[in-house]
């Protein structure tokens, strides 16, 4: 009797998959929703450590008017200088990520309330990295329209 012997070699196959864990998708919201709420809480310290200034960190904003401001990026981490009135709040929606291990940029839309209910509509891009673990604000364009 001839036995004929097979080699069998299995190998572990691992699917990947391009989109970002439901996990990075909602710490990232809560950071973004953190900083939103605490610029305008006026809380130094807690919306400090939302950001994490690079050497090429910006901070661009446009109003509806048309102005155009390069915000210098330590006033994201010392807002008690912006003279801002603490109140108001605001509503983030319309998210769109794109999560890459260690970076991330995100679009959303914001409409911010005043304390005197004015509203405030802006598309906004934000720049994100992970640092020690947790994402961290490393840039931002900001820009405010008119609805009617």
């Amino acid at each position: 009797m001839n036995w004929k012997y097979s080699l069998c070699i299995i190998i572990p196959m691992s699917i990947l998959s391009c989109k970002p864990s439901l996990d990075e998708t909602a710490n990232i919201k809560n950071l973004l929703e953190k900083e939103s709420a605490t610029w305008r809480s006026g809380e130094n310290k807690a919306h400090a450590s939302c950001w994490h200034i690079q050497p090429y960190s910006k901070i661009l904003s446009s109003t509806p008017d048309g102005q155009t401001y390069d915000v210098p990026p330590n006033k994201m981490v010392d807002i008690s200088e912006n003279n801002i009135a603490p109140g108001g709040s605001s509503v983030n929606s319309n998210y769109k990520m794109s999560i890459n291990k260690k970076s991330a940029w995100v679009s959303h839309d914001e409409v911010s309330i005043s304390k005197d209910g004015k509203k405030t509509y802006s598309h906004e891009i934000r720049l994100l990295e992970k640092i020690d673990h947790e994402w961290k604000l490393v840039g931002q364009s900001i820009h405010a329209y008119k609805t009617e």
